[in-house]
C-alpha cells in the first residue's frame, strides 16, 4: 500500500492554499458564489485532476512507444445534477495529430486504465472519452 498526501491551509477568508510536493495553488469560489475568485473551485480541480492524470499517462504511452502523436489536447466537462450537487457524468474530449486512429484509440484506453483518478471515480460517475483528429 502507498499513500499520497497534500496540505491545505487558509490564506484568505474564502481561500485555501494547497501544497503538493513543491507546488502551491489556491482554491477559492468565484465572487458570484461568495468567494474571492483567488483560485479554482474544488470541483474544477477534480476535473483538472482527472484530465491531468489521464494526459500524464497518455504522454508516457506515446513517449514509450515513440509514436508520432503530437498536439494532444483534452477538454474535461462535468455534468452537475442533484441536491446536493454532484458530477453525474464526465466527458473527456481528446484531440491530437496522429497517423493511425486504431493505435491512438489503444493509447487512450491504456491511459484511462492507468489513471488513478479515473479508476477512483468510475464506480460513482459515468466517464466517457471522445477522440477527434486535429
Amino acid at each position: 500500500m502507498s499513500t499520497i498526501s497534500v496540505r491545505l491551509h487558509q490564506v484568505r477568508p474564502t481561500t485555501a492554499e494547497v501544497t503538493i510536493r513543491d507546488h502551491k495553488l489556491l482554491i477559492d469560489r468565484p465572487e458570484s458564489k461568495g468567494g474571492g475568485n483567488w483560485g479554482a473551485m474544488g470541483g474544477e480541480l477534480l476535473l483538472a485532476s482527472l484530465g491531468g492524470c489521464f494526459m500524464s499517462n497518455l504522454f508516457e504511452v506515446v513517449r514509450s512507444r515513440e509514436a508520432p502523436v503530437q498536439k494532444i489536447q483534452t477538454t474535461v466537462t462535468g455534468t452537475l445534477e442533484g441536491t446536493p450537487p454532484r458530477f453525474t457524468a464526465i466527458e473527456l474530449h481528446v484531440t491530437a495529430d496522429y497517423p493511425d486512429e486504431a493505435e491512438f484509440q489503444k493509447f487512450v484506453t491504456i491511459s484511462e486504465r492507468a489513471c488513478i483518478v479515473a479508476n477512483t471515480l468510475k464506480p460513482a460517475v459515468a466517464i466517457t472519452i471522445q477522440i477527434e483528429k486535429r
